[in-house]
């Protein structure tokens, strides 16, 4: 029975289904997996508890992303075959076992089963989450595709923003020892397993022939980059395409997330021995306001290049975040609000980035396999999400070795960022339409059963 539930046929919505109900189910999900961002909060408790280095108190975040980045690549090809309810059920399945593998393993002081479960079996649920609705709210808003995936990617940069103020309270109420920890990782595990079930239950695909009323498909529009074939992913990797793509996310995301991963003890560096230094509360507010932004970058840019188009909105993440990094290094600790109005655009870049990928990848490739193809993309993210913090820590961690303090500790990596951000921005440019030999020998396929595509 629950196999039939779970089934891509039996997911098909009847004719008066609201396609407004879809971004809601898929909200259910990606703001449960964006708890991924507030793992900071978890950190400190862990290594007094623990008594664990900072290093090992991040491996199950490092290890979160890079199970979400290879889950979603080698499992992008099973979401599109069996569809979005059993790809929720699977994500719910795997991220709240995480967290109670991790109770057992917080509670018992056993770390290795914290990582195990946050990390390993987590992160596989946080992969297949992620691009769990991507390609039904495509298929169900083709003639808004930004603004979908941007509604519900807008959640996964949003998730933090409920998750950390949660998380806190509970380790108020329970305690930060190790059975304290434990008992709010068993919460945690059983509340997002209900939350996330409602998307498992409220997602619907189209009927094959749906489409928006009054919508009709676009014909030749002189936009060379939006195709009307269809590429499957097996050939979309062997497009340069694809990796001019994959290079423009990696290092759109290395630059945010070097931001992001240290944003707290950043701020509080770069202000240090000022007129006005950043205080604790301060700097906690600081990184709420970029988690603000992170969510809010991924609607309203995503959504903005529905209009502008794909190609220019990155020429705008990459270079003007480019000029934004630049001005951070050179006004260094001179104003304070120049610091935080460029780190917080650049936190809408960098979450925007991830938002407006689907629809790039739609224009590009058409909708028949554009999941699978987003999840191999993610690998970017595995790659960046070491990457990223990486240099920013052994740059900092060098810099005050060797004596120095303030925004010195960061210039260098900031320099880094700009160069990566011009790669990737040349990256972008670089990006042409889909050659005709990579494509489906019938456009869309007419006549193939719904859930048969991706054999």
């Amino acid at each position: 029975m629950a196999v039939t539930f779970l089934d891509r046929s039996h997911t098909v919505a009847p004719a008066n289904w609201s396609r407004w109900l879809i971004p809601p189910a898929a909200l259910s999900v990606h703001l449960s997996i964006g708890q991924a961002y507030a793992w900071s909060v978890f950190k400190p408790p862990l290594e007094k508890a623990l008594h664990l280095s900072g290093t090992l108190s991040a491996l199950p975040f490092q290890l979160g992303i890079v199970m979400l980045g290879l889950s979603a690549a080698f499992g992008g090809t099973l979401v599109e075959r069996n569809g979005p309810r059993w790809a929720m059920f699977v994500s719910m399945t795997c991220f709240s076992t995480g967290f109670l593998i991790s109770a057992l393993g917080a509670a018992t002081s056993q770390y290795w089963l914290v990582v195990l479960g946050y990390g390993l079996v987590g992160g596989i649920g946080l992969g297949i989450g992620y691009i769990s609705p991507v390609s039904t709210l495509i298929k169900w808003f083709p003639d808004r595709p930004g603004m979908a995936t941007g509604i519900a990617i807008m959640g996964f940069g949003g998730g933090a923003l409920i998750a950390s103020p949660w998380s806190s309270q509970m380790l108020e109420t329970f305690g930060s020892t190790p059975g304290g920890i434990g008992a709010a990782f068993l919460v945690h595990g059983l509340v997002y397993a209900v939350f996330m079930s409602l998307g498992v239950f409220l997602i619907r695909v189209p009927a094959d022939d749906w489409k928006p009323k009054g919508w009709e498909r676009p014909k030749a529009n002189g936009n060379a980059l939006i195709t009307t074939a269809n590429v499957s992913a097996a050939n979309a990797i062997k497009t340069p395409q694809f990796w001019c793509l994959w290079i423009v996310l990696c290092f759109n995301v290395t630059a945010g997330i070097g931001i992001l991963e240290k944003a707290s003890p950043m701020i509080t560096d770069f202000f240090r021995g000022t007129s006005v230094p950043v205080g604790a509360a301060a700097a906690a507010g600081f990184v709420a306001l970029l988690s603000l932004t992170n969510m809010l970058g991924r609607f309203v840019w995503s959504s903005t290049s529905d209009l502008v188009g794909r190609k220019n909105i990155y020429r705008g993440y990459l270079g003007i975040g480019a000029v934004l990094y630049l001005v951070i290094a050179l006004t260094g600790n001179s104003s304070k609000v120049v610091f935080i109005l460029c780190a917080m655009v650049i936190l809408s870049f960098y979450g925007a980035g991830f938002a407006t990928l689907p629809a790039y990848l739609k224009d590009l490739f058409g909708t028949y396999q554009v999941g699978a193809i987003h999840g191999r993309l993610l690998t970017a993210w595995s790659v960046a999400g070491v990457v990223g913090p990486l240099i920013v820590n052994a740059i900092a961690d060098s810099e005050k070795q060797a004596g120095k303090q303030g925004p010195d500790l960061y210039t260098t990596s900031f320099y880094i960022m700009i160069a990566l951000l011009v790669v990737g921005f040349v990256a972008n440019e670089f990006v042409r339409p889909v050659k005709e030999k990579y494509h489906e020998p019938a456009a869309g396929r007419p006549g193939v059963p719904a859930g048969k595509e991706a054999e």
